[in-house]
Protein backbone atom coordinates (compact mmCIF):
# COMPACT_ATOMS: atom_id res chain seq x y z
CA UNK A 1 0.00 0.00 0.00
CA UNK A 2 1.11 3.35 -0.73
CA UNK A 3 -0.51 6.44 0.46
CA UNK A 4 -0.51 9.27 -2.27
CA UNK A 5 0.87 12.82 -1.69
CA UNK A 6 -2.76 14.00 -2.82
CA UNK A 7 -4.16 12.75 0.31
CA UNK A 8 -2.24 14.34 2.85
CA UNK A 9 -3.33 16.04 5.98
CA UNK A 10 -0.33 17.96 7.34
CA UNK A 11 2.01 18.44 4.20
CA UNK A 12 4.25 15.29 5.18
CA UNK A 13 1.56 12.99 6.16
CA UNK A 14 -1.73 11.22 5.14
CA UNK A 15 -5.28 13.07 6.23
CA UNK A 16 -5.76 10.88 8.80
CA UNK A 17 -9.56 9.90 8.29
CA UNK A 18 -8.29 8.74 4.55
CA UNK A 19 -5.90 6.27 6.30
CA UNK A 20 -8.17 5.44 9.17
CA UNK A 21 -10.55 4.50 6.01
CA UNK A 22 -8.17 2.53 3.97
CA UNK A 23 -7.52 -0.04 7.20
CA UNK A 24 -10.76 -0.41 7.84
CA UNK A 25 -11.78 -1.36 4.51
CA UNK A 26 -9.28 -4.30 4.97
CA UNK A 27 -11.71 -5.82 7.62
CA UNK A 28 -14.59 -5.82 5.28
CA UNK A 29 -16.04 -2.41 6.05
CA UNK A 30 -17.53 -3.47 9.19
CA UNK A 31 -17.67 -0.64 11.67
CA UNK A 32 -14.44 -0.96 13.33
CA UNK A 33 -11.92 1.62 15.32
CA UNK A 34 -8.61 2.89 13.80
CA UNK A 35 -6.26 4.18 15.64
CA UNK A 36 -3.20 6.03 14.19
CA UNK A 37 0.25 5.23 16.25
CA UNK A 38 2.32 7.74 13.81
CA UNK A 39 1.44 10.50 11.09
CA UNK A 40 0.65 8.05 8.21
CA UNK A 41 3.89 8.88 5.58
CA UNK A 42 3.85 9.59 2.37
CA UNK A 43 4.82 7.93 -1.60
CA UNK A 44 6.49 4.74 0.77
CA UNK A 45 5.77 1.34 0.71
CA UNK A 46 3.63 0.49 3.54
CA UNK A 47 2.49 -3.34 4.86
CA UNK A 48 -1.15 -3.81 5.72
CA UNK A 49 -1.34 -7.39 7.93
CA UNK A 50 -4.36 -8.67 8.32
CA UNK A 51 -4.98 -11.26 11.56
CA UNK A 52 -8.39 -12.63 12.99
CA UNK A 53 -8.04 -10.06 15.25
CA UNK A 54 -7.93 -6.96 13.13
CA UNK A 55 -5.63 -5.40 10.66
CA UNK A 56 -2.24 -3.36 11.65
CA UNK A 57 -0.17 -1.12 8.92
CA UNK A 58 3.26 -1.00 9.01
CA UNK A 59 6.29 1.12 7.40
CA UNK A 60 9.04 -1.91 8.33
CA UNK A 61 8.84 -2.76 11.79
CA UNK A 62 7.25 0.68 12.44
CA UNK A 63 3.15 0.39 13.69
CA UNK A 64 1.55 3.25 11.63
CA UNK A 65 -2.04 2.75 12.39
CA UNK A 66 -4.36 -0.55 13.77
CA UNK A 67 -8.24 -1.65 13.36
CA UNK A 68 -10.22 -3.73 15.38
CA UNK A 69 -14.06 -4.66 14.50
CA UNK A 70 -16.47 -2.12 17.24
CA UNK A 71 -19.31 -0.95 17.38
CA UNK A 72 -20.23 2.51 18.00
CA UNK A 73 -22.47 4.63 20.78
CA UNK A 74 -23.64 7.55 19.17
CA UNK A 75 -26.27 10.27 19.92
CA UNK A 76 -26.65 11.62 16.30
CA UNK A 77 -28.14 14.94 16.23
CA UNK A 78 -30.79 15.18 13.33
CA UNK A 79 -29.00 17.32 10.03
CA UNK A 80 -29.93 20.80 9.35
CA UNK A 81 -31.38 21.32 6.19
CA UNK A 82 -29.55 21.29 3.11
CA UNK A 83 -29.31 25.58 2.53
CA UNK A 84 -28.57 25.99 6.06
CA UNK A 85 -25.43 23.56 6.08
CA UNK A 86 -24.33 25.16 2.43
CA UNK A 87 -24.78 28.64 4.41
CA UNK A 88 -22.84 27.20 7.27
CA UNK A 89 -19.39 27.23 4.88
CA UNK A 90 -19.14 31.10 4.47
CA UNK A 91 -18.31 30.87 8.64
CA UNK A 92 -15.43 27.90 7.86
CA UNK A 93 -12.50 29.51 9.87
CA UNK A 94 -10.16 28.02 7.76
CA UNK A 95 -10.84 30.58 5.05
CA UNK A 96 -9.15 32.64 7.23
CA UNK A 97 -7.11 30.73 9.71
CA UNK A 98 -5.73 27.52 8.86
CA UNK A 99 -3.40 25.08 10.31
CA UNK A 100 -3.29 22.35 7.17
CA UNK A 101 -4.38 24.92 4.70
CA UNK A 102 -3.67 22.27 1.55
CA UNK A 103 -5.03 19.29 3.71
CA UNK A 104 -7.21 16.86 1.19
CA UNK A 105 -10.25 16.80 3.28
CA UNK A 106 -10.74 20.73 4.40
CA UNK A 107 -8.09 22.86 3.01
CA UNK A 108 -9.00 26.01 1.16
CA UNK A 109 -5.66 26.04 -1.20
CA UNK A 110 -6.44 22.52 -3.20
CA UNK A 111 -6.79 23.41 -6.49
CA UNK A 112 -11.05 22.66 -7.89
CA UNK A 113 -11.41 18.63 -7.89
CA UNK A 114 -8.13 18.09 -6.21
CA UNK A 115 -9.56 17.66 -2.23
CA UNK A 116 -13.05 17.19 -0.96
CA UNK A 117 -13.48 21.00 -0.16
CA UNK A 118 -15.27 20.53 2.89
CA UNK A 119 -15.47 23.95 4.58
CA UNK A 120 -17.56 22.88 8.08
CA UNK A 121 -18.99 26.40 9.62
CA UNK A 122 -20.78 27.19 12.50
CA UNK A 123 -24.17 26.40 13.14
CA UNK A 124 -26.70 26.55 16.05
CA UNK A 125 -23.72 25.51 18.57
CA UNK A 126 -21.49 23.05 16.08
CA UNK A 127 -20.41 22.71 12.55
CA UNK A 128 -21.86 21.48 9.28
CA UNK A 129 -21.42 21.44 5.63
CA UNK A 130 -22.43 19.95 2.48
CA UNK A 131 -20.55 18.05 0.22
CA UNK A 132 -21.02 16.55 -3.37
CA UNK A 133 -18.62 13.54 -3.91
CA UNK A 134 -16.93 13.28 -7.33
CA UNK A 135 -16.91 10.49 -9.62
CA UNK A 136 -12.94 10.22 -9.29
CA UNK A 137 -14.03 8.95 -5.92
CA UNK A 138 -15.96 6.30 -6.93
CA UNK A 139 -16.09 2.66 -7.70
CA UNK A 140 -16.95 1.27 -10.92
CA UNK A 141 -20.29 0.78 -10.09
CA UNK A 142 -20.90 4.69 -9.18
CA UNK A 143 -20.74 4.06 -5.18
CA UNK A 144 -18.09 6.44 -3.76
CA UNK A 145 -15.20 4.27 -2.10
CA UNK A 146 -15.05 4.06 1.91
CA UNK A 147 -12.14 5.44 2.60
CA UNK A 148 -13.13 8.80 0.95
CA UNK A 149 -16.45 8.56 3.29
CA UNK A 150 -14.20 8.33 6.89
CA UNK A 151 -12.22 10.85 5.13
CA UNK A 152 -15.19 13.10 5.26
CA UNK A 153 -16.03 12.04 8.78
CA UNK A 154 -12.42 13.52 9.55
CA UNK A 155 -12.17 17.09 9.74
CA UNK A 156 -15.02 18.58 10.43
CA UNK A 157 -14.62 17.11 13.75
CA UNK A 158 -11.64 18.48 14.37
CA UNK A 159 -13.37 22.09 13.45
CA UNK A 160 -15.74 21.60 16.24
CA UNK A 161 -13.03 22.37 18.51
CA UNK A 162 -10.75 23.72 17.05
CA UNK A 163 -10.70 26.76 19.25
CA UNK A 164 -9.91 24.80 22.29
CA UNK A 165 -7.46 22.03 20.64
CA UNK A 166 -5.25 24.51 18.93
CA UNK A 167 -2.63 22.33 16.83
CA UNK A 168 -4.00 19.14 16.69
CA UNK A 169 -3.83 15.46 14.79
CA UNK A 170 -6.67 12.92 14.77
CA UNK A 171 -5.24 9.81 17.12
CA UNK A 172 -8.09 7.35 17.32
CA UNK A 173 -11.46 7.18 14.82
CA UNK A 174 -14.80 4.68 14.99
CA UNK A 175 -17.08 4.56 12.41
CA UNK A 176 -19.88 2.94 11.11
CA UNK A 177 -21.05 3.61 7.45
CA UNK A 178 -24.99 3.43 7.19
CA UNK A 179 -25.29 3.00 3.30
CA UNK A 180 -23.45 3.60 0.41
CA UNK A 181 -23.36 6.93 -1.23
CA UNK A 182 -23.10 7.54 -5.22
CA UNK A 183 -20.86 10.19 -7.10
CA UNK A 184 -22.87 12.93 -7.69
CA UNK A 185 -25.03 12.60 -4.44
CA UNK A 186 -25.42 15.84 -2.20
CA UNK A 187 -24.36 15.31 1.19
CA UNK A 188 -24.74 17.08 4.40
CA UNK A 189 -21.59 16.74 7.00
CA UNK A 190 -22.04 17.48 10.62
CA UNK A 191 -19.37 17.82 13.46
CA UNK A 192 -20.36 18.71 16.94
CA UNK A 193 -18.28 18.64 20.53
CA UNK A 194 -18.55 16.16 22.96
CA UNK A 195 -16.02 16.84 25.37
CA UNK A 196 -12.00 18.09 25.99
CA UNK A 197 -10.25 16.55 28.77
CA UNK A 198 -6.64 17.63 28.96
CA UNK A 199 -4.62 17.46 25.72
CA UNK A 200 -7.87 15.62 24.35
CA UNK A 201 -10.79 16.48 22.37
CA UNK A 202 -13.76 13.66 21.40
CA UNK A 203 -15.82 14.70 18.41
CA UNK A 204 -18.80 13.40 16.85
CA UNK A 205 -19.43 13.66 12.81
CA UNK A 206 -21.92 12.59 11.06
CA UNK A 207 -22.98 12.25 6.75
CA UNK A 208 -26.72 12.79 5.73
CA UNK A 209 -28.40 13.04 2.45
CA UNK A 210 -30.38 15.92 1.47
CA UNK A 211 -33.48 13.87 2.99
CA UNK A 212 -32.01 13.66 6.25
CA UNK A 213 -31.39 9.68 5.88
CA UNK A 214 -27.65 8.67 7.66
CA UNK A 215 -25.26 7.97 5.66
CA UNK A 216 -22.57 7.15 7.89
CA UNK A 217 -21.33 8.86 11.61
CA UNK A 218 -18.16 8.41 14.06
CA UNK A 219 -16.68 9.44 17.15
CA UNK A 220 -13.13 10.44 17.23
CA UNK A 221 -10.47 11.49 19.25
CA UNK A 222 -8.31 14.39 18.62
CA UNK A 223 -4.73 15.22 20.39
CA UNK A 224 -3.48 18.36 20.95
CA UNK A 225 0.42 18.98 19.65
CA UNK A 226 1.23 22.12 20.73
Amino acid sequence: MRIARRFHGPPDSGNGGYVAGLVARALGDVGCTVTLHQPPPLDRALDLRISPTGAELFEGERLIASAVPAELELDVPAPPDFESARAAQDRFVGHYRHRFPSCFVCGPERAPGEGLAIYAGELDGRVAATWTPAADLALPDGTVRSEFLWAALDCPGYFAVEEAAGLALLGRMTAILDRTARAGEPLIVTGWAIESLGRKHHVGTALHDRAGRLVGRARSTWITVA
